[in-house]
């Protein structure tokens, strides 16, 4: 199982509670927030730390002492101003691990260019992966490659300056860099270039067998 890790569920509806929920059952201690007190007394029986507070409030973040967990996804529901006022909040508190569940693709971008690393719009996902599978059969088997084959995506912090050349992962890790994300962008590329330097907040999307891909901490 990958390490052991303090995470952050701010927003503890339908999806929140489910990925909290995930979390814990694989071993994860969780930390969840929610303004509601039905949605808090739900996940008081599953979720280790569970706290009524409103998360748009700078000064209860750092009540909560959210700064001291690995990660935080913010799953605010339907209000965008609530998640870009929660990300700009975690970011005054000195988070930089976010995750965001968007509710649009204008969402979408602004969360990119407020600089949060990972952004998810579960629901475009779901839909283009449905048509996909609609459209073109045989397509779900794309990872068909075994039980234990992974993809992850790691964002640039001690790589600064380094090239995929450099950095040689396919022989020290013996795993594969398939695409990549700018800084700041939206966007995937794909076919990354060897010799092209990295920079801060650079996104990599690797692919190989989980046991190789975890190994991969320092960048």
């Amino acid at each position: 199982m990958a390490q052991r890790k303090e995470i952050g569920v701010i927003g503890l509806g339908k999806f929140g509670f489910s990925l909290a929920k995930a979390l814990t059952e694989l071993g994860h201690s969780v930390v969840g927030v929610d303004y509601d007190p039905e949605y808090v007394r739900r996940a008081q029986d599953t979720i280790a730390q569970v706290y009524q507070a409103d998360a748009t409030d700078e000064r209860m973040l750092g009540q909560i002492g959210i700064k001291e967990l690995d990660r935080v996804i913010v799953s605010t529901g339907d209000s965008m101003e609530a998640s870009i006022l929660v990300v700009l909040n975690l970011q005054a508190v000195g988070v930089k691990n976010i995750w965001v569940k968007a509710i649009s693709e204008a969402h979408e971008r602004v969360l990119y260019k407020l600089g949060v690393p990972f952004v998810v719009f579960p629901e475009a996902f779901v839909a283009a992966q449905m048509a996909n599978r609609l459209t073109a059969p045989g397509l779900q088997e794309y990872f068909g490659l075994g039980k234990d084959v992974a993809v992850r995506e790691i964002i640039v912090e001690n790589w600064i300056g380094k090239t995929l050349r450099d950095l040689d992962l396919t022989n020290r890790y013996q795993v594969q860099v398939i695409a990549f994300r700018l800084a700041g962008d939206s966007e995937f590329r794909f076919v990354p270039q060897a010799d092209r330097a990295l920079q801060a907040g650079d996104v990599l999307v690797l692919l190989g067998r989980t046991e190789d891909i975890m190994r991969v901490e320092k960048y």
